[in-house]
């Protein structure tokens, strides 16, 4: 059926747009979709320079839900409760026409980002379902508007219209989404099963629970219980921001109180919530309702799931027990991984013992060839120090997650052993090791002890010869997938004639050689009175 258009001065038949608006019901995918058609056949309609669509919050507030001059402001714009004349006709339920001026009406809110010009008039219409006024389409002009009867009598079968198709819509929706959450349920369930794989698991954990569930972000953190901290592991949010998410104390915020109290959470509003961590970044991810479901595996909380929405909602029983039973699935799904990870991992220790050894021989062939031992002694000790450098690599594997190990948490295991091996009674150094918990393979964690170990030896041992006391700093970063570690001393200065490649340093010569396996680079150099050790290597992933 053809729909005319309305002029200035003559609106359309009321039964034509009735039937427009009405028609959006069947054709709509989406409740924002339908209110963002919506506004747009409204504007035309009554060929208003905007039209917005407002609806009620479970504050009594108001939330921008459609608008054709900032529709990327939509669940994003929020009048509390009384505020302004769109507030007013939510609570009289009533209409308001102004025809000039509408600026200088008492009451006026300006919205930021959508009322940067003065539209001359207005009219606010109340949505009224099932007696209650759920919401205000608001229609303005930049001229003045006469409001003839005709108009009015137009805007309030457009205010019925609306009214009709959102409750028949989002009834549906409601009924649909209830059938569909055991479908749903099903099919995450059965696909994350399927993979023997932690990260594959957890990625298709968010990313099928936002999509069958249409929610806006899904993460998932997991209990790192060394540091007592909810790591963020998995998230199907595009942006950078959201996916470099710091790590969370237990019990702090939402999700950290949820794995405490094992039960899920719900926050109706996270950016009024003020135990919620990361407001700035809800609002620009346009973040509304949040359920924080914990991972449990035998009552005990593995981890968190957080599913947010893009509007103000709330979740009703049937999608919690979903998204509870989904938990547990996931959590039994994520220990298997796990299990069958450290089951290849014995499977392989075997090979990688034999590397490891081959590596020892390595390095004893070197000092072979090198007669600067004083004593057997000091040649036996510095092979000690480089075999327990491997040992503790074995040492932290086998207490940290799966394959990979913290590069910091090597640094300090190597500090405290040579703080307590090294050091002579008359010499006073303080430690201090700094930076990130770098992981890397068992492959690269184990060359990058020796590396770090050599480094530190050789600091205690030539950066205070002379000096008795002063500071030793280990430092980590890492960028662009390039970890940079350095090996600091602030002991004896370094001559003025030092020439790396000159060196006959046996501990040095490994360092460099080190280096190169790692596909990296070694140098050392005198900054404001620090020798400074520097090694650059770039970071495997997905190993």
């Amino acid at each position: 059926m053809a729909v005319r258009v309305a002029s200035r001065n003559r609106p359309s038949a009321p039964i034509d747009v009735v039937f427009k608006i009405l028609s959006r019901g069947a054709e709509a995918t989406s409740e924002e979709s339908l209110l963002s058609e919506i506004a747009l056949d409204l504007k035309e309609i009554l060929q208003a320079d905007t039209c917005e669509l407002l609806l009620r919050d479970a504050n009594d507030g108001l939330v921008l839900r459609g608008s054709t001059v900032a529709p990327e402001l939509a669940n994003r714009v929020r009048l509390g409760k009384g505020i302004g004349l769109s507030s007013k006709v939510l609570l009289e339920k009533k209409p308001l026409f102004i025809r000039k001026a509408a600026f200088n009406v008492e009451g006026f809110a300006r919205y930021p980002g959508i009322d940067e010009l003065r539209y001359e008039s207005a009219a606010f219409l109340p949505i009224i379902i099932d007696g209650a006024c759920e919401g205000v389409a608001l229609f303005r002009r930049l001229s003045p508007w006469h409001f003839s009867a005709r108009e009015r009598k137009l805007m309030t079968y457009l205010a019925e219209a609306v009214a009709v198709t959102y409750a028949t819509f989002h009834k549906g929706y409601e009924t649909g989404s209830r059938i569909n959450r055991l479908g749903a349920l099903s099919e995450v369930s059965k696909t994350i099963s399927n993979s023997p794989y932690l990260e594959e698991i957890l990625q298709l954990l968010v990313n099928l629970t936002a999509q069958q569930f249409s929610y806006t972000v899904c993460t998932v953190r997991l209990l790192d219980e060394a540091q007592n901290e909810l790591v963020l592991r998995a998230t199907q949010a595009s942006d950078r921001a959201y996916q470099r998410k710091r790590a969370i104390r237990y019990g702090e915020s939402i999700a950290g109180r949820a794995m405490v109290e094992n039960r899920p959470i719900i926050v109706e509003d996270v950016l009024e919530e003020e135990t919620y961590i990361g407001h700035d970044l809800a609002v620009e991810q346009g973040l509304r309702s949040m359920i924080c479901v914990p991972l449990t595996l035998q009552d005990k909380p593995i981890g968190v799931m957080s599913c947010y929405t893009s509007h103000v909602r709330e979740f009703p029983p049937d999608e919690i027990k979903a998204l509870e039973t989904l938990a547990k699935q996931a959590a039994v799904s994520i220990e298997h991984a796990k299990l069958q990870v450290r089951t290849t991992l014995l499977q392989e220790m075997h090979h990688r013992v034999k590397n490891n050894l081959q590596q020892i021989a390595s390095l004893l062939r070197l000092q072979l060839r090198h007669s600067h031992y004083k004593s057997l002694e000091e040649a036996i000790n510095d092979c000690l120090a480089r075999i327990l450098a491997i040992a503790s690599v074995h040492d932290l594997l086998s207490r940290e997650d799966l394959d990979h190990v913290g590069l910091r948490s090597i640094a300090e295991t190597l500090v405290q052993h040579q703080q307590r091996s090294l050091i002579l009674p008359d010499k006073h150094i303080r430690f201090e090791v700094r930076g990130e918990d770098v992981r890397l393979n068992m492959t690269q964690a184990t060359q990058v002890a020796l590396v770090l170990n050599e480094l530190i030896q050789n600091a205690v041992e030539h950066g205070f010869d002379v000096s008795n006391e002063g500071e030793i700093h280990v430092t980590i970063e890492e960028g662009d997938g390039e970890v940079s570690l350095w090996v600091s001393n602030s002991g004896d200065h370094l001559p003025a004639d030092f020439d790396l490649s000159g060196q006959s340093s046996l501990g040095l010569q490994i360092v460099d050689n080190l280096s190169r396996a790692l596909g990296g680079r070694f140098k050392v150099s005198d900054i404001l009175g620090w020798t400074v050790a520097e090694v650059k290597f770039g970071r495997l992933v997905g190993e």
